[in-house]
């Protein structure tokens, strides 16, 4: 079961906090590339929030939110690496909605859980703002990078594979690490 306040929360750390932003409303959407389209904005702008688990042991791993452009590919053998991992891959559905608190399509580049960290892709901080859902399919927000940055402090490096014409980044597209 999901925390039905993880909007309602999000919100109200922007509000105090003082942060300017701007919602978006607009018809249910969880794709980045779609949501992009409806917001108005180009979807290098797009944060895009993927739960990774990455092992570090034999029985131990973390889970990692990785937030990355609209028009990049995680790369998992960056994340992987960050971390002194030995495999990573997407967190299995069920635990990256109770870790994020959101359901798949809506995860917000925030996190509110001790066992989720925050790491964000540099390429995106590159902007003056992003774009991204609030915790809802049909609600989004702008939000200015610095104000993002301050409120987050988040861990930054290099995540992504440089973007190709045509591709979106989707799970499907994502590599894999094997496990050694």
């Amino acid at each position: 079961m999901l925390p039905p306040d993880t909007s309602h929360r999000l919100l109200s750390l922007l509000d105090d906090a003082r942060v300017p932003y701007r919602l978006i409303p607009h018809a249910p959407e969880g794709r980045t590339d779609l949501a992009s389209e409806l917001r108005g904005h180009p979807l290098d702008q797009a944060a895009k929030c993927l739960v990774v688990r990455v092992s570090t042991g034999r029985r131990s791993r973390r889970y990692v939110l990785a937030v990355v452009p609209g028009d990049r590919r995680l790369d998992m053998t960056r994340v992987c690496e960050l971390y002194g991992g030995t495999d990573a891959a997407f967190a299995a559905r069920e635990v990256a909605e109770r870790l994020s608190g959101c359901v798949s399509g809506c995860v917000v580049p925030f996190t509110f859980h001790p066992d989720l960290e925050l790491v964000v892709d540099t390429a995106l901080l590159a902007h003056d703002r992003i774009y991204f859902n609030a915790a809802r399919l049909d609600l989004s927000l702008a939000l200015p990078v610095p104000a993002y940055v301050t409120l987050t402090r988040p861990r930054t490096a290099p995540l992504t594979t440089p973007p190709l014409a045509g591709v979106l980044g989707t799970a499907a597209e994502v590599h894999q690490v094997p496990r050694s």
